[in-house]
């Protein structure tokens, strides 16, 4: 059996900025002293001109995006989930979403898998932060593969975007010619009749391995990918919970605000469906290995199994 190919999100951050840098000029790059972690020194390596280091100063980094933004050039700012969706959140909501500027927010080290770094760190709150802002797309990507497209997808859009990438080195699942993406869109992964996995982010790797052991049990499972939190893809999300019944969301995230909520504010207007949400649950992470984590907060393939076949009263 051959090795599964692993690689980091933020890693496909930086190497899709370089392969978008050779091709748009007005392409620039901003980061808060974080170029090696984010992985924006690849691209400051390959155009320092269009790379600015605006130091350990994140609100004022959101601020000279939203500056260069108005000038017709396309910001990519960088830096820690907590630091860019957290600290910064008043610069983003005002100077960024208010104007509904064409900043373009890549936020590294997200959620509990960043590890080492402990509570501080691991943001589990940003995606309920960015949702509450008016106009803001949201793009938590799976794999490689994904966050690549979604690096370039923000690029041609026009508005502002918070791109979700994480630290740990995640299975790269959407290795496949036919590969499409595109914002705004789920993706159905695998089909199934008993019960629908909405997942997102890294948890999309977990949903398909909890699906097949799932199976093994009698239960079939629908695994869909929703890598756009905002606009969600309501209609993906509908078809599938009228046909199954019952929905479960998988995220590495609070259970407060995030995907799980967003799923929820959909079906309880539109198909009231009972639903079970597998996330971060109301509490701060902590300092470990992010496998370890991951397994501990039942957010790996074990845990969703786990939590699926109790939803499932099995």
């Amino acid at each position: 059996m051959s090795e599964v190919k692993k690689i980091a999100t933020r890693a496909s951050y930086g190497n899709a900025l370089v392969e978008l840098g050779k091709k748009h000029d007005d392409l620039v790059v901003l980061d808060a002293d974080l170029a090696a972690a984010t992985q924006t020194g690849v691209f400051k390596k390959e155009f320092p001109e269009r790379h600015i280091d605006c130091g350990i100063a994140e609100c004022n980094m959101m601020g000279i995006a939203a500056g260069i933004a108005t000038t017709g050039k396309v910001p990519f700012v960088s830096s820690f989930a907590m630091f860019a969706a957290g600290r910064a959140f008043e610069q983003v909501r005002n100077s960024v979403g208010y104007p509904h500027l064409n900043v373009k927010i890549g936020a590294t080290h997200a959620g509990i898998s960043v590890g080492e770094d402990g509570a501080t760190h691991q943001c589990n709150e940003d995606i309920a932060l960015m949702r509450t802002i008016p106009g803001m797309t949201i793009i938590n990507p799976s794999d490689d593969v994904e966050a690549k497209a979604a690096v370039e997808a923000a690029y041609e859009m026009e508005g502002p975007v918070y791109l979700r990438f994480g630290r740990l080195a995640v299975p790269v699942i959407k290795d496949k010619p036919d590969y499409k993406f595109e914002i705004g869109k789920g993706v159905l992964l695998k089909e199934g009749t008993d019960v629908t996995i909405v997942a997102t982010g890294l948890c999309v790797g977990g949903a398909l391995e909890a699906a097949e052991k799932l199976a093994a049990d009698g239960i079939n499972a629908e695994v869909i990918n929703i890598h756009t939190i905002k606009p969600l893809d309501e209609e993906i999300i509908l078809n599938s919970a009228k046909k199954t019944g019952k929905v479960v969301v998988a995220e590495e995230h609070s259970v407060i605000g995030g995907l799980g909520s967003a799923v929820c504010d959909c079906l309880s207007e539109k198909m009231p469906t009972p639903v079970c949400k597998i996330g971060v649950n109301d509490v701060f992470g902590e300092s470990g290995p992010a496998v370890k984590l991951l397994e501990k907060y039942g957010l790996d393939a074990e845990g969703i199994y786990g939590k699926v076949k109790g939803f499932m009263g099995k």
